[in-house]
């Protein structure tokens, strides 16, 4: 589901009528002007997408500015901590300006574009939008350490350099560069002309009051690498390579990264235990061979085992968030960990004791698509109750897992490796085995809670007959 966009509305002006004392035995009728009618400017916010989101990246602007907009529609695609999602409009009106560029970065609840009631407020919004970019510019400016004068820099300057760099402040003539003192862009747009090594300087702006904008810079850089001769395209082919991976920077944290840091620093706080435990998986992977061809996956399977144990041990999947209290949770929603590129997320399998295992693998197949495509709503990736995190196809045969904060407990599973065992009859013998850490918040779940719930799961692993119905 879409989320609403948040918005406040800034009257262009405003009156109020005029209060008359009444007289307590006379009711004299009084005439008052007529109200005038205001159209509104709206704020369009940087919507908090989930419980954990402090700031969102503008994917793309659906909508550009001057298009008129309805109710319910979709207007911009926002980056959260955990997916990309359309957001759509609570109001009609029209996209006046656009304050925060694609690529830009706007914490939560700040202004990231203005809706017009009606397109005679369009030019009232746009000069609204100007200034408010034109001093939160200004306050970046003074506090970077890049505020170099331009005389010093010239004057440290080779005579060659001392050349250019005069030509370049008077070529600086567009709007963006107020006076040839510095140039108005986007911080995307900043960050963009870095690494293509494009001079701002002498990229006219396409953005409201001429501001630079990362497609201006793109443009840019595709027009001076036709002009460029041999010796300069290699060496932009060289910078293009080295965008990738390049050793000894400091690269900062993706908005999920982020995310991720902020959830594993406050699970610190909780105070955990872990207990392991090992299956024997012949029985389960004899089911999984079988039933493989119909779309089952084996992490469907133990989604769905580890459900039917948590129905019998509701402790096991309750939650503490305050530290004085805790929740039996209504439903069994497992979480399964999914790695993706420069993050990690948790899709969710709701109510997983009550969906069969077919239904349940069409599922989590729709789950990992949705995530690698940065599609998932909230609900479907922070309601989980219970998690699992397996690095058995990785080969790992052990491992520890953190506890995701407001959870009660995580499962760590390992490969199923051949393993020689003792048989009960003193012989000896060959068994898949697979080896589980979890991890539980001993403020609620004790030794004892996850030792039953994990001799019942190991239950149902060994004889799966209940997966399957």
């Amino acid at each position: 589901m879409a989320h609403l966009l948040n918005t406040s509305f800034i009257p262009s002006s405003s009156s109020s009528p005029t209060l008359r004392p009444r007289n307590p035995t006379i009711l004299i009728q009084t005439r008052r002007p007529p109200t005038r009618i205001v159209a509104k400017i709206r704020e369009i916010f940087m919507p908090a997408l989930s419980s954990t989101m402090t700031e969102g990246k503008i994917v793309s602007w659906m909508k550009s500015e001057g298009d008129k907009l309805s109710k319910g529609e979709s207007v911009v695609v926002v980056e959260s901590d955990k997916a990309d999602m359309d957001v759509e409009t609570f109001y009609d009106g029209y996209l006046a300006a656009i304050m925060v560029e694609e690529g830009g970065v706007a914490p939560v609840g700040s202004a990231i574009a203005l809706l017009a009631e009606s397109q005679a407020e369009i030019a009232d919004a746009k000069s609204k939008a100007a200034s408010s970019s034109s001093s939160s510019e200004a306050e970046t400016t003074n506090s970077s350490a890049e505020s170099v004068s331009p005389t010093v820099a010239a004057a440290a300057a080779p005579p060659q350099v001392k050349e250019a760099a005069s030509l370049s402040l008077s070529l600086s003539t567009h709007p963006a560069s107020e006076g040839g003192k510095r140039v108005v862009a986007s911080p995307y747009a900043k960050k963009l002309a870095k690494e293509l090594k494009v001079e701002l300087g002498r990229v006219v702006g396409s953005g409201p009051s001429g501001r630079v904008v990362a497609k201006d810079v793109e443009a840019a850089a595709a027009a001076a690498a036709v002009s460029v001769g041999p010796t300069a395209a290699e060496a932009a082919s060289v910078a293009a390579k080295s965008v990738g991976i390049e050793l000894g920077t400091v690269v900062p944290f993706t908005t999920m990264q982020g995310a991720v840091s902020r959830n594993m620093v406050e699970s610190l706080a909780v105070p955990t235990f872990r207990v392991g435990y090992t299956f024997t998986t012949d029985a389960l992977d004899a089911l999984y061979k079988k039933i493989k061809s119909k779309g089952v996956t084996m992490t469907s399977l133990l989604a769905k085992a580890t459900a039917l144990a948590l129905a019998k041990h509701p402790v096991v999947n309750s939650s503490c968030r305050d530290g004085k209290s805790f929740t039996y949770n209504s439903s069994i929603n497992i979480a399964v960990a999914v790695a993706m590129d420069g993050g990690l997320i948790t899709p969710v399998l709701q109510d997983a004791d009550k969906v069969d295992i077919y239904s349940l693998s069409r599922k989590w197949k729709e789950l990992v698509d949705k995530a690698r495509a940065k599609q998932l709503q909230p609900q479907e990736y922070n309601t989980g109750t219970f998690t699992l995190s397996n690095l058995g196809m990785f080969g790992v045969d052990r491992f520890d897992a953190i506890l995701p904060p407001g959870t009660g407990a995580i499962m760590a599973v390992g490969a199923s490796q051949p393993t020689v065992v003792a048989t009960k009859d003193g012989r000896i013998g060959m068994k898949n085995q697979m080896q589980v850490n979890v991890t539980a918040d001993h403020r609620v779940i004790y030794g004892a809670d996850l030792a039953s719930f994990l001799q019942t799961l190991a239950n149902i692993i060994e004889d799966p007959k209940d997966l399957t119905f």
